[in-house]
């Protein structure tokens, strides 16, 4: 089966594309920069470099394909919230998806992907406090929702063409290198770790492992379709989080960071720590996928060795 990963560039994309390459598939990365991505990815990996999603080399890249997965977008947390960032984390996510459906349309019925699995956030739900939140949950009233909810509806717009959709509510990864983890960790290392306050939120986390599995299980399971939730069901209150760091590193987590330090410090881009949201993996686990890590302390365990 031939895969092609749009916007592989990040995190996840070199890890995913391993993944599926080790299943046998052949793997071809759609990226505005194939220099970087041509470092970054496996061997045997093909690099198709395009100056923008919406080139006629992204359609030849999409003919035959049995599937496509989206991971492009802005890096939601590297800079601070202004209008004009704001603007980039959605225009990013939606400009790239429409590109992508638009591409899909220019291809006669039996040259279209069966499956288009798009990323989205888990921020979908917005702040939803002690609410158990499942893929039929209604959407949230933040800015990171309403991205995500445009972000999918972009996607779901791939239906129309006969094509399945599978849109990806991640959650925190949890994995060796993985930018959050490396940040949340650092006040630990030097012994004022804790967590944030007011620590009754409920932080949302996957582990790398289930995070690539869950993607190839959107890719190979047809009863899968819509929002799918990519968190372990181990979710947490966010106290109890930063004890398990610190039970993990062995150092204590006596800090508590204030609510109010967060907003000065980071304005609104503070929702990330201060939102929580108590959801569950229910389509996931109901098509039958077995998570290798379902609870933070062992997860946490394998990625530091």
């Amino acid at each position: 089966m031939k895969v092609v990963l749009v916007g592989a560039t990040g995190y996840i994309g070199p890890w995913l594309a391993g993944s599926l390459q080790g299943a046998g598939y052949e793997v071809t990365v759609v990226t505005r920069s194939p220099g970087r991505g041509a470092k970054r990815l496996p061997q045997g990996v093909e690099v198709v470099g395009v100056g923008e999603y919406g080139d006629d080399a992204v359609v030849q890249c999409l003919k035959g394909a049995d599937a496509v997965v989206n991971l492009a977008g802005a890096n939601i947390g590297s800079r601070r919230w202004t209008r004009g960032r704001k603007r980039v984390l959605l225009n990013s996510r939606v400009d790239t998806t429409t590109s992508l459906v638009t591409a899909m349309s220019q291809l006669n019925a039996d040259e279209r992907p069966s499956v288009f699995v798009s990323t989205s956030g888990i921020d979908y739900y917005g702040s939803s406090g002690d609410e158990v939140l499942t893929e039929e949950s209604p959407v949230g009233d933040s800015f990171l929702a309403d991205v995500c909810a445009q972000w999918e509806v972009t996607a779901n717009k791939a239906e129309a063409l006969g094509v399945r959709v599978v849109t990806m509510r991640m959650a925190t990864v949890m994995g060796r290198g993985a930018r959050p983890l490396q940040l949340r960790m650092l006040p630990f290392r030097f012994f004022a770790g804790g967590h944030f306050r007011p620590g009754t939120q409920w932080f949302c986390w996957v582990h790398l492992d289930d995070a690539l599995g869950l993607y190839r299980f959107a890719i190979e399971n047809d009863d899968v379709h819509g929002g799918m939730n990519v968190v372990a069901p181990g979710v947490l209150r966010e106290k109890d989080a930063g004890s398990a760091i610190g039970r993990a590193m062995n150092r204590p987590s006596w800090l508590h960071v204030p609510t109010l330090f967060l907003r000065l410090a980071m304005g609104q881009q503070s929702d990330l720590m201060i939102h929580g949201r108590r959801a569950e993996p229910k389509k996931a686990l109901g098509a039958g996928y077995r998570f290798q890590h379902p609870l933070l302390d062992g997860a946490l365990k394998q990625v530091l060795g």
